[in-house]
């Protein structure tokens, strides 16, 4: 991790936002553009080079398209090459030297693993979707590199998103106002997102840990629950951050778009994808499957560009053949839905469309944690088997400890909770009794950072 949680929280943070908030108006971004590059090069500084590369490639490029029009599309290209290629060479080069060998049949030799510099994937989409946009003539190219590298490297969201569009933060980067409203919500958001990631996914995951390996011998019921302690570990993980991001930026008067929207509250799959990571499934829609042509060809012609849409949105995820199939999973129910049951299930009435989605998710979440196709086989016939029976072994134990955090992870998980607060928040009532919630949740948060030696983040790896 690039810092320590505790460091971050009680030094990084606070050190930066009060030197921030000190320094003339002027000077913020700048100072702003070191933190970020601060922030990043904590554990890994080589990789800061690789980052201030990006930056002065993708900054150079959009000012070449912007000034030679006509040669737009070639500065396109290469940019492109660029950019793909980065990522290709950190994330997916010992993914394909393997995949090559086991076609040849023979061994091209011992390379060194290339480390996975954090928040690559993350930050290569943002530079593509400028320089496309730049292209596309729907943003003008930024002149200043400072402003532009600030929003290439912007602490909160550059390991794991949401993933931000230039015009998104346009306006932010240059005449943003800072003010208490933002300050005291992103505060909030922050402390919601921490206390996602600290109190539930943290712990969802040492339940996920603890079943996924016994399920297979200890019954029907270990392996439904620890599927459903992956989901919520990876909810709450990821949107966890995305709610510290949006947050964090709020703090510094940036606004970031929402990344999750209740994604198991979808009645559909095609309804769970508008929910779930929403900036990259946006991205993937702008820059990809609209662009090939999206769906307004013949039906063998969109289903060819769903398929390569999400085989390569399961291949953003990692370099693993899992992920590609996870990818490819998604592209046959979304298809299914688009063209053959879609219309049936809307007829349906919604608690059973709400199943459907959630035993649907739960299945793709068995492929997407589990690395080789013998350990997702084996899961699968654990949660439809009873040659084990139902639930035995340690595993019952586990639950029984696990089960009412898992009661409220899936409560949060859900609008409900959500929608009673917002109906009485208004009442000043409602508004100390939130305050004061708040304050014993960072309470708690810390004191669980404190405690815990399991603290990971699944999207860091991204």
């Amino acid at each position: 991790m690039v810092f320590s949680s505790l460091l971050f929280l009680f030094i990084f943070l606070p050190l930066v936002l009060v030197i921030y908030y000190i320094l003339p108006k002027k000077t913020r971004i700048g100072f702003l553009f070191l933190a970020n590059l601060i922030f990043y090069g904590w554990g890994e500084p080589v990789f800061v080079l690789v980052m201030i590369f990006s930056i002065i490639v993708n900054y150079v490029f959009g000012l070449l398209m912007e000034k030679y029009r006509e040669k737009a599309k070639l500065f396109l290209v290469f940019a492109i090459i660029i950019n793909l290629g980065l990522l290709g060479f950190f994330k997916y080069a010992d993914f394909f030297k393997a995949t090559l060998e086991s076609v040849l049949g023979f061994s091209l030799g011992n390379a060194p693993l290339i480390p996975l510099p954090i928040g690559i994937s993350f930050y290569t989409f943002q530079a593509l979707a400028y320089i496309i946009d730049i292209y596309r003539k729907e943003i003008e190219a930024q002149r200043n590199i400072i402003y532009f590298g600030t929003y290439i490297s912007f602490f909160p969201q550059l390991i794991a998103g949401p993933i931000v569009r230039y015009q998104e933060i346009a306006h932010d980067l240059i005449f943003r106002q800072e003010n208490l409203t933002d300050f005291n919500d992103g505060v909030r958001l922050f402390i919601m997102g921490l206390a996602k990631k600290v109190l539930i996914a943290n712990a969802m995951g040492l339940l996920w840990g603890n079943l996924q390996t016994t399920a297979f011998n200890d019954g029907v019921v270990a392996a439904w629950c620890g599927i459903m302690a992956f989901s919520l570990q990876i909810y709450f993980d990821f949107s966890g951050y995305s709610d510290m991001a949006r947050g964090l930026g709020k703090m510094f008067g940036f606004h970031f778009p929402i990344n999750f929207n209740y994604p198991y509250a979808a009645t559909s799959i095609t309804d769970f994808w508008r929910r779930w990571h929403i900036t990259l499934s946006s991205w993937f829609r702008d820059y990809l499957y609209i662009p090939l042509g999206g769906s307004r060809g013949t039906i063998l012609r969109t289903i060819i560009n769903l398929f390569i849409v999400w085989s390569l949105t399961g291949l953003w995820h990692g370099a693993s053949y899992n992920f590609i199939l996870w990818g490819i999973y998604y592209f046959a129910i979304l298809t299914a839905e688009k063209f053959i049951w879609g219309k049936l299930l809307s007829l349906c009435p919604k608690p059973l469309k709400h199943l459907y989605a959630v035993l649907l998710i739960l299945f793709g979440w068995v492929i997407f944690a589990l690395g080789d196709l013998t350990s997702i086989g084996n899961y699968f016939t654990a949660m439809f088997s009873l040659s084990n029976g139902f639930l035995q072994g340690n595993s019952l134990n586990y639950i029984l400890s696990y089960l009412p955090l898992m009661a409220v992870g899936i409560f949060a998980a859900l609008p409900i909770g959500s929608n009673i607060w917002q109906k009485y928040q208004s009442k000043k009532v409602f508004i100390y009794a939130e305050n004061i919630l708040l304050l014993g949740i960072f309470i708690l948060s810390v004191a669980a950072l404190v405690n815990q030696s399991y603290n990971p983040f699944l999207y860091f790896r991204f």
